[in-house]
C-alpha cells in the first residue's frame, strides 16, 4: 500500500484546522529584477534542512525528529521510518541532511541531530541507506561520530554538513551556549569544525592527528554556533558562518588547524550588554571575511551556480532567522562584495536555503507551520 500523501491543495483545505499554512505566490524586488516567491508545501514543523533527490523531490528534516519527502508539485509524505530518537528541546532536534556524492549508486545519506544522553544532548552524525521516495524508511542506520565534551541543555548544536569531492565530511559543532570557553579547548569538540571519512574514521592529514590532548577529528576551532557551511564552486574553498551574540555574526573560511577566536575575540556583546571579548583581534586568531552588527542570526548557506538567474551566478545566499530575510552577497574569488537584503516583507525566519535542480532557490521557513518556498524570476 502506498503511503498517504498530502497535496498542496489538500494542505490549503487543511489549513483551516491549522495543519498547513500555504500562501499564494508573491512578487518582490531585487537588484536582478523582480522575483516570485511561491509556496511549494506548508504545514511542516520547524523544517531545518532541504536535500534534493535525483528526481527533483526534496528530503526535508523537521526539528522534532521527522524526515519527509516533498515532491516537485508539493505533495508531502508521511514521516520516514527509522530516524533515531532526537533531543527535541530548545534548539535541539533533527537538523541537517545531505546525500552522498555517490547517492545514485550507494543510496547513502548523512544526517546530524541532537542525540539525547545523560540528561542533555550532544551532536551526532549518522549515515543510512535511503532507497527511494516510494520506500519511506531508512535502513542500516549507523552513528559515525559523536561530539565529546560537556552536554548541551538546549542550545548551540551547530550541525551543518558538507561532503568534499574526495568524499570526506565536514560538520559544524556549537559550543552549547553555556560552555563558550570550551571552543578554545582542543580536548573536546565544542565550538569546532570536524573532518572525518564517510565511515567515521579520521583522515591522517587532519591538523591535530598525533597531537597530545587534541581530538584528531578537529579541523578548526574557536567557533560559536555555526549553522552555515558550503563549498565555493569557483575556488573549492570551504565557507562557514556562525551566530554571534548581540552582534558579531561571522563568515569565515575555515582552514586546517586555525583558531577563529570565539570567545576571545569578536564584534558582539553579551545579551545583557556585558563585554565578552578581550578585543576584536589578537595574534594567532583569524579574522572573519565578513561580520554583521547588529546580528541577523544566519542559518543555511548556498552558492548559486544555476542558469535560471544568471545575474546571481557565483553569489552566496544566506537565510536569516532574527533578520527574517534572505541575504545575497556578491563574491569575487573568496572575497565578499556588495550585500542585498531580499524578502524582508515576507516576515519569515529563514532556516535553510538551497539551489534546486531547476535553478530556483528553495527556502525552509522556521515556524510551527513552516513552509518550503521556491524563489525564481517573475514572469
Amino acid at each position: 500500500m502506498r503511503p498517504r500523501r498530502l497535496s498542496v491543495f489538500a494542505c490549503t483545505l487543511a489549513s483551516l484546522a491549522g495543519a498547513c499554512a500555504p500562501a499564494p505566490a508573491a512578487t518582490y524586488r531585487s537588484a536582478a529584477g523582480d522575483i516570485t516567491v511561491e509556496t511549494i508545501a506548508g504545514g511542516l514543523v520547524h523544517p531545518w534542512s532541504i536535500a534534493f533527490l535525483p528526481d527533483g523531490s526534496m528530503l526535508v528534516t523537521e526539528r522534532p525528529g521527522r524526515m519527509r519527502i516533498v515532491t516537485r508539485n508539493g505533495q508531502v509524505s508521511n514521516p520516514i521510518a527509522g530516524v533515531p530518537k532526537v533531543f527535541d528541546v530548545g534548539q535541539g532536534g533533527l537538523l541537517d541532511v545531505i546525500f552522498d556524492r555517490g547517492f545514485a549508486q550507494n543510496q547513502t545519506i548523512y544526517f546530524c541531530y541532537a542525540e539525547p544522553t545523560g540528561g542533555g544532548a550532544r551532536t551526532a552524525l549518522a549515515r543510512a541507506k535511503f532507497g527511494s521516495s516510494d520506500d519511506l524508511a531508512l535502513s542500516d542506520v549507523k552513528v559515525i561520530f559523536r561530539q565529546e565534551g560537556p552536554l548541551s541543555p538546549a542550545n548551540h548544536h551547530g550541525c551543518r554538513i558538507v561532503q568534499t569531492p574526495d568524499g570526506n565530511l565536514f560538520m559544524t559543532l556549537g559550543e552549547h551556549f553555556i560552555y563558550r570557553d570550551q571552543a578554545q579547548n582542543l580536548g573536546n569538540h565544542l565550538g569546532k569544525i570536524i573532518r572525518i571519512r564517510p565511515d567515521g574514521s579520521v583522515p591522517q592529514d587532519n591538523p591535530f592527528v598525533g597531537r597530545a590532548g587534541a581530538r584528531p577529528e578537529i579541523w578548526s576551532y574557536g567557533h560559536r554556533n555555526p549553522q552555515g557551511l558550503a563549498l565555493n564552486p569557483a575556488t573549492g574553498t570551504l565557507w562557514e558562518h556562525e551566530h554571534g551574540p548581540r552582534g558579531g555574526d561571522e563568515i569565515n573560511l575555515p582552514e586546517a588547524g586555525k583558531n577563529y577566536g570565539w570567545p576571545v575575540i569578536g564584534y558582539g556583546i553579551d545579551y545583557n550588554g556585558a563585554r565578552i571579548h578581550e578585543a576584536t583581534s589578537k595574534p594567532g586568531m583569524e579574522q572573519p571575511i565578513k561580520y554583521w552588527v547588529p546580528s541577523i542570526a544566519p542559518s543555511g548557506m548556498t552558492f548559486y551556480d544555476g542558469k535560471l538567474m544568471p545575474a546571481w551566478k557565483g553569489n552566496v545566499f544566506i537565510g536569516a532567522l532574527a533578520g527574517q530575510m534572505l541575504v545575497r552577497l556578491e563574491v569575487t574569488g573568496d572575497k565578499v562584495g556588495k550585500e542585498e537584503r531580499l524578502l524582508e516583507g515576507l516576515r519569515e525566519r529563514i532556516r535553510d536555503v538551497r539551489e534546486g535542480p531547476d535553478g530556483a532557490l528553495y527556502l525552509a521557513t522556521d515556524s510551527p507551520s513552516g513552509r518550503i518556498l521556491r524563489v525564481a524570476p517573475a514572469k
